[in-house]
């Protein structure tokens, strides 16, 4: 189980990480996603079990009872959680485990894996973009528009705790961002030993 091939992905509610994250796993088949739980209900087009596990807020409460999430989150008006059992799976497998969270998400799970995982946050170049973005997606009301912009300016102070940023200003400038911190991760020291002859 080689947690240095874990991929823990956070951005605030606009900024672009879906497509970011879409885009390099259809590029790199040895990528996993976990697919998150939520008790917010599926928006048009989702699917139960792809884009996430809809379930009740009794099924969550009982969840997080049973210790079933490396790690679970209120954000905005919901609660989002990612299955331990599903997270150590693709890892035991021997596949690469990408996490799409928010920023309490990504504080629990640096806690789970500390240094070991690779922690990558994803930014609009100004608020003033995110706003213009969340507007153009045309799913939010002014109260949740409100709402996801005020928990973006809390959210952007962890950014210093992250280890890599993409600026998602012109998208494919902003992907090989992404894919350029993705493939560098595989040249961590420990993920490729050497011959001791190299090293005297």
């Amino acid at each position: 189980m080689n947690r240095q091939m874990i991929f823990v992905v956070t951005a605030p509610s606009g900024a672009g990480k879906t497509t970011l994250i879409r885009r390099l796993m259809a590029a790199n088949p040895a990528l996993s996603f976990s697919v998150s739980t939520t008790t917010r209900p599926p928006r048009e087009g989702e699917i139960d079990g792809v884009h996430y596990h809809f379930v009740s807020e009794e099924t969550f409460d009982a969840m997080v009872e049973a210790g079933e999430f490396l790690e679970w989150a209120h954000i905005h008006t919901s609660r989002y959680g990612t299955s331990r059992d599903a997270a150590m799976a693709v890892l035991e497998r021997g596949d690469e485990l990408l996490l799409d969270v928010d920023v309490q998400g990504g504080e629990a799970l640096r806690r789970e894996f500390g240094t070991e995982a690779n922690f990558i946050y994803v930014v609009t170049p100004s608020l003033e973009v995110l706003r213009e973005r969340l507007e153009a997606r045309g799913t939010e009301s002014p109260k949740t528009l409100a709402v996801r912009l005020g928990n973006a300016i809390k959210e952007l102070k962890a950014l210093p705790s992250y280890d890599f940023v993409v600026v998602n200003d012109d998208l494919e400038t902003a992907y090989r961002e992404f894919e350029t911190i993705y493939r560098a991760c595989h040249y961590r020291v420990a993920l490729r030993p050497l011959d001791p002859s190299v090293l005297t």
